[in-house]
């Protein structure tokens, strides 16, 4: 019986493709751009086939994972105001399965109590038009989308003078979900919280 291997294995070779491919080490000769004059003028043909050839192994690697039912899920850590979550993730690489999307689904709960209790006294920024623009809202808005939604995801950036806490809630697909790719059967509407003043810059 051959070796399966795990979801570390499975980063750890995406990440590695992922270079080769940025390296010009992996093309797809086949891709080609986009046939769209004013576009193609902006895009080299190299770009294209190093973005395709890792697109399709990473394609080949989601495959895999449903047929070995290898999990997509790593366990992050974070901690606000003196109290840590530990909850599990989708790696941006990777496939959620089934099974995944109802280990997600479970901790929903535990993330958004958690976040709520974290953000007293924040900003609150809805994003829109894909992360461009910023609406700010209340935390009762929040509350409205997120009984819409199915699963829940955390982002942290800080620096010495600035922190931002990014709750994603989200349906369908986590991998389908950033940027609209999957809408509308997968999706997501991220809230950016930043201290009183701030505004969002992720």
């Amino acid at each position: 019986m051959s070796k399966v291997y795990s979801t570390q294995e499975l980063i750890e070779i995406l990440a590695q493709e992922r270079r080769s491919c940025m390296n010009g080490q992996r093309l797809n000769l086949a891709a080609s751009v986009s046939g769209n004059p004013v576009i193609d003028r902006f895009l080299k043909p190299e770009g294209i086939q190093k973005f395709s050839a890792y697109n399709d192994f990473k394609a080949a690697v989601h495959s895999y994972q449903r047929e070995h039912q290898v999990s997509g899920i790593i366990w992050r850590e974070l901690t606000m105001k003196g109290k840590t979550l530990r909850y599990p993730a989708i790696d941006e690489q990777l496939a959620a399965l089934d099974s995944d999307l109802n280990i997600l689904k479970a901790a929903k709960a535990d993330l958004l109590e958690f976040w709520y209790t974290g953000i007293q006294g924040m900003d609150l920024y809805l994003s829109i038009n894909f992360g461009k623009d910023y609406q700010k809202i209340m935390p009762n808005d929040v509350k409205e989308v997120a009984q819409k939604t199915e699963w829940a995801n955390l982002y942290e950036y800080k620096n010495y003078n600035f922190w931002e806490i990014i709750l994603q809630l989200g349906w369908g697909k986590p991998e389908e979900a950033s940027y609209k790719r999957g809408w509308p059967t997968s999706g997501s509407e991220c809230i950016h919280a930043v201290n009183p003043g701030k505004c969002p810059i992720c």
